[in-house]
Protein backbone atom coordinates (compact mmCIF):
# COMPACT_ATOMS: atom_id res chain seq x y z
CA UNK A 1 0.00 0.00 0.00
CA UNK A 2 2.91 2.38 0.67
CA UNK A 3 3.98 2.13 -3.01
CA UNK A 4 0.52 3.35 -4.01
CA UNK A 5 0.76 6.23 -1.50
CA UNK A 6 4.19 7.13 -2.90
CA UNK A 7 2.71 7.13 -6.40
CA UNK A 8 0.03 9.61 -5.30
CA UNK A 9 2.55 11.95 -3.68
CA UNK A 10 3.81 14.59 -6.10
CA UNK A 11 7.30 16.00 -6.10
CA UNK A 12 8.04 19.71 -6.41
CA UNK A 13 10.36 21.71 -8.62
CA UNK A 14 12.00 25.02 -7.81
CA UNK A 15 12.49 26.84 -11.12
CA UNK A 16 14.61 29.97 -11.51
CA UNK A 17 14.94 31.81 -14.83
CA UNK A 18 17.59 34.45 -15.25
CA UNK A 19 20.33 36.05 -17.27
CA UNK A 20 23.91 36.54 -16.19
CA UNK A 21 26.23 39.38 -17.06
CA UNK A 22 28.15 38.75 -20.31
CA UNK A 23 30.69 35.95 -19.88
CA UNK A 24 29.58 35.02 -16.34
CA UNK A 25 27.56 31.87 -17.07
CA UNK A 26 30.49 29.47 -16.53
CA UNK A 27 31.27 30.98 -13.13
CA UNK A 28 27.59 30.80 -12.19
CA UNK A 29 27.46 27.15 -13.30
CA UNK A 30 30.33 26.27 -10.96
CA UNK A 31 28.60 28.02 -8.06
CA UNK A 32 25.28 26.30 -8.90
CA UNK A 33 26.96 22.89 -8.81
CA UNK A 34 28.68 23.75 -5.53
CA UNK A 35 25.39 24.92 -3.94
CA UNK A 36 23.45 21.87 -5.15
CA UNK A 37 26.14 19.54 -3.79
CA UNK A 38 25.20 20.71 -0.27
CA UNK A 39 21.63 19.37 -0.55
CA UNK A 40 20.65 16.13 1.19
CA UNK A 41 17.29 14.84 2.40
CA UNK A 42 14.46 15.27 -0.07
CA UNK A 43 16.73 16.45 -2.90
CA UNK A 44 15.78 14.63 -6.11
CA UNK A 45 18.15 16.15 -8.66
CA UNK A 46 18.88 19.36 -10.51
CA UNK A 47 19.29 20.67 -14.03
CA UNK A 48 20.91 23.85 -15.28
CA UNK A 49 19.89 24.80 -18.80
CA UNK A 50 21.57 27.43 -20.98
CA UNK A 51 20.09 29.08 -24.03
CA UNK A 52 22.75 28.46 -26.70
CA UNK A 53 24.96 31.44 -27.46
CA UNK A 54 23.66 33.50 -24.53
CA UNK A 55 24.11 33.96 -20.81
CA UNK A 56 20.43 33.13 -20.17
CA UNK A 57 19.57 30.08 -18.16
CA UNK A 58 17.02 28.06 -16.26
CA UNK A 59 17.77 26.20 -13.05
CA UNK A 60 15.42 23.38 -12.05
CA UNK A 61 15.80 21.68 -8.68
CA UNK A 62 13.54 18.77 -7.75
CA UNK A 63 12.43 18.12 -4.17
CA UNK A 64 10.24 15.57 -2.42
CA UNK A 65 8.40 18.49 -0.81
CA UNK A 66 8.76 22.19 -0.05
CA UNK A 67 9.70 21.49 3.56
CA UNK A 68 12.77 19.53 2.46
CA UNK A 69 13.98 22.49 0.43
CA UNK A 70 13.59 24.74 3.46
CA UNK A 71 15.38 22.20 5.66
CA UNK A 72 18.37 22.17 3.27
CA UNK A 73 18.99 25.90 3.60
CA UNK A 74 22.27 26.45 5.38
CA UNK A 75 24.83 29.18 5.95
CA UNK A 76 27.21 27.37 3.61
CA UNK A 77 24.65 27.24 0.81
CA UNK A 78 23.67 30.88 1.36
CA UNK A 79 27.32 31.94 1.17
CA UNK A 80 27.60 30.25 -2.23
CA UNK A 81 24.39 31.85 -3.48
CA UNK A 82 25.60 35.25 -2.24
CA UNK A 83 28.61 34.86 -4.55
CA UNK A 84 26.24 34.13 -7.45
CA UNK A 85 23.97 37.16 -6.91
CA UNK A 86 26.29 39.82 -8.41
CA UNK A 87 26.73 37.68 -11.55
CA UNK A 88 23.09 38.23 -12.57
CA UNK A 89 22.20 40.97 -15.05
CA UNK A 90 19.00 41.44 -13.03
CA UNK A 91 17.38 39.31 -10.29
CA UNK A 92 16.04 36.00 -11.62
CA UNK A 93 12.38 35.04 -11.44
CA UNK A 94 11.69 31.96 -9.33
CA UNK A 95 8.64 29.83 -8.54
CA UNK A 96 7.63 26.44 -7.19
CA UNK A 97 5.81 23.97 -9.36
CA UNK A 98 4.15 20.69 -8.50
CA UNK A 99 5.29 17.83 -10.72
CA UNK A 100 2.05 16.36 -12.04
CA UNK A 101 3.20 14.20 -14.95
CA UNK A 102 6.33 12.25 -15.86
CA UNK A 103 6.71 10.61 -19.26
CA UNK A 104 9.76 8.43 -19.77
CA UNK A 105 10.95 7.01 -23.10
CA UNK A 106 10.21 3.41 -23.90
CA UNK A 107 13.08 0.97 -23.59
CA UNK A 108 14.57 -0.05 -26.93
CA UNK A 109 13.59 -3.65 -26.17
CA UNK A 110 9.92 -2.63 -26.07
CA UNK A 111 9.86 -1.24 -29.63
Amino acid sequence: MSEFQDFLRHKFAYVAIGEFKPGKFDEAEQLFEKAVSTYNQGFEGAYLLQEPGTDKGIAIIFWDNVEDMEANKSEATQAILDKMTPLFLKPPTANFYELVSVIKPKNNSEK
